[in-house]
């Protein structure tokens, strides 16, 4: 054997198909495209789902819920995670750091999930009912946050009262 008679083995190689190059490629003429219609032509493309004008399925089909753009402002955090933070003073800043939190989180809610044996105080994050109970239970303290006012929805009434309608 020498390196000039080397030759790929039978059938693991093929020329590729080139459409429309005489009828002896075997996709000459029509090119694999078949007879006249849309998709024969050049530039004959239609959008995905498009059904030839009838209502598209996706359109046809009843649409139920929405995702909710608030999903994930609030950020569960379980009382196991609270007993592996070093801080005895845990607020939405020390738990981002930690990383208990995700960044985007815009508050943290404390749920009854593992156990918790040291005092821990909570500054400004929610807490349920149970995860309240258990941080009291083991001398830990829960501060509320405080709810921030509104700002710019309610206008102070002018001290007149309502203006008079204008005369003509």
């Amino acid at each position: 054997m020498k390196l000039n008679e080397i030759r790929p083995a039978t059938g693991s190689r093929h020329s590729k198909k080139r459409p429309g190059r005489g009828i002896g490629s075997g996709l000459g003429k029509t090119a694999g495209r078949g007879h006249k219609g849309q998709k024969s032509r050049a530039g004959g493309f239609h959008k995905i789902g498009f059904e030839g004008g009838q209502m598209p399925l996706q359109r046809r089909v009843p649409k139920r819920g929405f995702n909710s753009r608030k999903k994930g402002e609030t950020a569960e955090v379980r009382l196991s995670d609270l007993q592996r933070l070093q801080s005895d003073t845990v607020d939405l800043a020390a738990l981002k750091a930690a990383g208990v939190v995700p960044q985007p989180a815009l508050r943290a809610k404390v749920i009854l999930a593992g156990e918790i044996k040291r005092k821990v105080a909570l500054k400004g994050l929610l807490a349920s009912k149970g995860a309240r109970a258990a941080i009291e239970a083991a001398g830990g303290s829960v501060e509320p946050p405080v709810p921030a006012p509104a700002a710019g929805r309610l206008k102070a009434k002018s001290a007149g009262g309502p203006a008079a309608p204008a005369a003509n």
